[in-house]
């Protein structure tokens, strides 16, 4: 090939958007025939990476931001593995509440899934571990926190997305209030700081938020199985498709993103059983 052509197509692909793809809250099980609230969690992220392939194609990266596993198994974190492999591209997992990290990070490492950190495409992507061990919501580590302000101190230049499982934020679901993120008046006082900081993306709530505040996103991420009902006052499921969210990171800083969900699975959940 003319050096001149490989120049080209080397400027061309770094023009490009870095595409990044968020998918949350799969549940897992070690039971390939599992299910939550009657949804096969198994099927449904097979369904999601179908619609993904389909209509978006491949991603550059893959965030998979927490409840990977619902009984916290190393065979569910490793049907995890099996089902990311159909994407050409790496993927960097965080856990949940309902994850187990002993069991997680080992699973992880084996597919270099456990890297907190990335330079891609222009940007920094920043993972940040907000489970407690046994307990619902949220909290960071001094030590998190510590390596949170260190790493954007030593980048200022790198527009950064941060994703974390828990919300650092109050959303209109009332009952989930007290199982968010609970120190995140340390988190929000260390984006502050830092200007290069475009967006915050997290799980947890199983349904779509967008906000802005300042020069931050504020993105919430539906669950690639069952979705909870936005704005309810007490505990609450409705029957809609599972969902994901697309990135596209421009190396100037801008970016665009949306969330899609996998219309051609049907969901009929089980209100009366038990398992979440």
């Amino acid at each position: 090939m003319p050096q001149s052509l490989l120049q080209e197509l080397q400027e061309l692909q770094e023009l490009r958007p870095l595409r990044v793809l968020q998918l949350t809250d799969p549940h897992l099980s070690a039971d390939r025939d599992a299910r939550l609230l009657g949804i096969n969690t198994r099927d449904s992220l097979a369904a999601v990476i179908d619609d993904v392939l389909k209509h978006g194609g491949q991603p550059d990266l893959v965030l998979a931001t927490g409840d990977l596993a619902q009984d916290g198994s190393v065979d569910a974190y490793e049907a995890l593995a099996r089902a990311l492999a159909r994407f050409d591209c790496d993927s960097l997992w965080i856990p949940g509440n309902h994850d187990n990290t002993e069991r997680l990070w080992p699973v992880a490492r084996r597919y270099r899934a456990e890297r907190k950190y990335l330079k891609q495409g222009g940007w920094q992507i920043l993972m940040l571990d907000s489970s407690v061990p046994h307990k619902v919501h949220g909290e960071l580590t001094q030590r998190e926190l510590e390596w949170l302000d260190a790493t954007l101190e030593a980048n200022p230049r790198l527009p950064a997305l941060i994703a974390l499982h828990h919300h650092p934020v109050d959303i209109t679901a009332n009952w989930m209030a007290d199982i968010g993120l609970h120190n995140r008046d340390a988190f929000w006082a260390i984006i502050n700081r830092h200007p290069q900081v475009r967006v915050v993306t997290w799980g947890h709530i199983h349904q779509e938020v967008d906000r802005q505040e300042n020069s931050v996103r504020l993105l919430g991420t539906p669950s690639t199985c069952i979705q909870f009902t936005a704005g309810a006052r007490e505990f609450s499921v409705e029957e809609r498709a599972p969902g994901y969210r697309w990135f596209e990171l421009g190396s100037a800083g801008g970016f665009t993103t949306k969330v899609h969900r996998a219309l051609d699975f049907k969901v009929v959940l089980d209100r009366e059983s038990g398992g979440y």
